[in-house]
């Protein structure tokens, strides 16, 4: 009696369970729809990557200059296609996780109300005596019957205990791929609004570079003088503050160099220019005052997402351009590890962090761009020790404005390849 009463409770779910069913096909159909659109547009992006490697070595004009952002701005809103159709997939994917908790939440019900006929009937056999049992029946083989339904009964009832075991554990792996689902939800949702924003400063800057050089190839080279002369003075000045600076760093309080402490603040690393006196820097000692390269450049087009070499604190971040335009790091991020180093991300175009917030290793803190004096698009990235180095406003003879931003002592600037 009490199997069959299992069996019409479990068949009574068909019903709802196939019209669900026919749901998670369709949106698993479109998930994968989704996907295939966002393989598409990952492929056209590499192709415009192609072409803005090829622009930004062309940049010295200003046309090529023009052509650069014009391709910036298209593989931008590649970017942005990307992003609101991995949105979509994830929503999507939310939806699917809904219908199967739905599902097992109601079979879990079912074995348990599966599970309380049986025991209900194994209670109403069990507390009768063997004795009352054998007189009950006609036959010794009714006797026997009712006895072998008794053990059935118990083998149903682990047989249940078990399925309902296994439900439980499924619906909680189904939970916790849907919460992973959503704070991946938000974090695109971040990243779409982050693209946006650098979108809209990429169109403002080839605007301003238009009207500023009236579309005009020599009011353009005219522009890029009064940069790199803004930006020797600047640095002129900020060397002259840092030379004041005389801080006593033990190289022991430092972790051992090779350690791999830090990680690599880009998802592909290509280095265009090294820690120290490079080639570029060497030939160029009004640039860098003869002190060398303070980091290290790496290739990234605008719109890459900037990771924190190591978990971390945000201790400051600022945007020189406010107080003097293409001078120094643009928009940047200092960010201080337990370790007694500190790391800092500039010519960023957007930044995803404030100050205080606690960062796990490779969580994106913002995105690379072309800010400050910058001669194209890439990531500037230098390790400090700790104790070397200091956030100061300086009050700069060059633009007659204060700016804010990390200087350090001589013995504060370390090589990151020291430590990546």
């Amino acid at each position: 009696m009490g199997l069959w009463l299992v069996i019409l409770i479990l068949s009574a779910g068909l019903v709802p369970f196939f019209a669900e069913a026919v749901d998670i096909e369709e949106l698993r159909a479109e998930i994968s729809e989704k996907n295939r659109e966002i393989m598409e547009l990952e492929e056209e992006i590499s192709k415009f990557q192609e072409n803005l490697d090829k622009t930004s070595k062309e940049a010295g004009s200003l046309k090529n200059q023009i052509n650069a952002v014009t391709a910036t701005i298209s593989k931008l809103s590649k970017d942005i296609n990307i992003a609101q159709k991995k949105i979509k997939a994830a929503e999507l994917s939310i939806e699917e996780l809904g219908i199967e908790i739905s599902e097992k939440s109601l079979a879990i019900g079912q074995f348990k109300k599966a599970l309380t006929e049986i025991i209900r009937n194994m209670n109403e056999l069990e507390s009768q005596s063997l004795v009352e049992i054998m007189l009950a029946n006609s036959s010794i083989s009714n006797f026997f019957s009712d006895i072998d339904h008794i053990e059935s009964l118990s083998s149903d009832m682990e047989i249940k205990l078990d399925e309902l075991k296994q439900a439980k554990l499924d619906l909680e792996n189904e939970k916790n791929k849907k919460e992973s689902l959503r704070l991946e939800l938000r974090g695109l949702r971040s990243e779409l609004g982050a693209r946006k924003s650098i979108e809209e400063d990429a169109k403002r800057q080839k605007n301003n570079l238009l009207v500023s050089t009236k579309n005009k190839e020599a009011e353009y080279q005219e522009l890029l003088a009064d940069r790199l002369s803004k930006k020797e003075a600047l640095e002129a000045e900020i060397r002259g503050i840092e030379e004041e600076l005389r801080i006593i760093i033990d190289p022991e309080s430092l972790p051992k160099m090779g350690s791999g402490v830090l990680s690599w603040p880009l998802a592909k690393v290509f280095i265009t220019q090294y820690f120290g006196n490079t080639p570029f820097a060497t030939q160029n000692p009004q640039i860098y005052s003869g002190k060398g390269h303070n980091g290290i450049d790496l290739r990234a087009s605008v719109g890459t997402p900037v990771k924190s070499a190591a978990d971390g604190r945000v201790v400051a971040w600022g945007d020189t351009d406010r107080a003097c335009a293409g001078v120094s790091y643009g928009k940047w991020v200092l960010v201080e590890h337990d370790n007694n180093l500190s790391t800092l991300y500039a010519h960023l175009s957007y930044i995803q962090v404030s100050v205080g917030d606690t960062l796990r290793n490779g969580q994106i803190l913002g995105y690379s761009g072309n800010t400050g004096y910058s001669t194209g698009p890439h990531l500037h990235f230098t390790t400090f020790a700790t104790k070397g180095v200091q956030l100061k406003t300086i009050r700069s003879r060059v633009c007659g404005t204060q700016m804010y931003l990390p200087v350090a002592s001589f013995n504060g600037y370390l090589n990151p390849l020291s430590y990546l």
